[in-house]
């Protein structure tokens, strides 16, 4: 599994006011994997695919309902399950140096996550849904609401022009989790925004992230602060590297992100 943090060309946020963002950082690399090459991944909650959903049950979970967070990649906000082959970017808000979200590469598909923070009281997917619809459309674009494995999802087209000129769209699957004193928004990008079988083992990513909302007093709706993993530095190059010349666990080199543009 390799992290990399990559040059975003600009980041429009949905949630709320939508707020421009470019981010550059620089790409980490760190493998998880265990005895003789076989990948350490986490036990996953349950697969809801047979069940009516239930976040408590399915994931994505709260801090307080793992028995441990070993073994998971600590961002901060969000612990991710390390997955082979997976690939890290954190985007970086050009403006304040902070860390605003990590997109999920994987088989040529993505999954941006974001975690906000929200009142014990109110639920924030259907407003932000409806503001969803209102920054598409006011980029040109439509949206479809689907009910989708983790209920309500919004399908969102873009128009976009391709690298031949030709006129076309991009296409985002936004999925939104309301959880306890936290909200946690995912945007599938490639095939896997339109197919459900590339977009099941990003599925399964995001019901594997557990949020770590902390006891800081934040107005909902407040990104939560994401970061470097602890064991990654930057070298005098800008390059980010490991403590470790080699990781505890094995593992490539850091390198590089590839550069990318969200929708939204």
């Amino acid at each position: 599994m390799a992290f990399g943090f990559g040059k975003k060309k600009k980041i429009s946020e949905d949630i709320d006011q939508r707020e421009d963002a470019g981010s550059s950082a620089e790409n980490a690399a760190d493998a998880a994997q265990g005895p003789e090459g076989a990948t350490a991944t986490l036990n996953l909650p349950p697969d809801p695919a047979d069940t009516v959903y239930d976040r408590a049950l399915h994931g994505p979970l709260d801090a307080a309902e793992v028995d441990s967070t070993d073994g998971y990649v600590d961002l901060g906000a969000l612990l991710i399950t390390p997955l082979e082959g997976l690939s890290l970017r954190l985007e970086v808000e050009e403006s304040t140096s902070r860390v605003i979200a990590v997109t999920l590469d994987l088989d040529g598909n993505s999954l941006q996550l974001q975690a906000f923070a929200a009142s014990r009281s109110e639920q924030l997917w259907r407003d932000i849904r409806e503001q969803i619809g209102l920054s598409v459309g006011s980029q040109g674009g439509e949206i479809e609401i689907l009910d989708g494995t983790f209920g309500k999802e919004v399908l969102a087209k873009v128009p976009a022009q391709g690298a031949d000129g030709s006129n076309g769209f991009r296409v985002a699957r936004f999925i939104g989790i309301d959880g306890p004193r936290w909200f946690l928004r995912g945007v599938l990008g490639g095939n896997a925004a339109v197919d459900s079988e590339a977009a099941a083992d990003l599925e399964n990513l995001f019901r594997g992230v557990v949020v770590v909302r902390g006891e800081t007093p934040l107005p909902p709706r407040d990104l939560l602060l994401l970061r470097l993993p602890k064991d990654a530095a930057a070298s005098p190059e800008g390059a980010v590297v490991a403590d470790h010349a080699t990781p505890a666990q094995g593992g490539e080199p850091f390198r590089r992100g590839p550069e990318i543009t969200a929708v939204g």
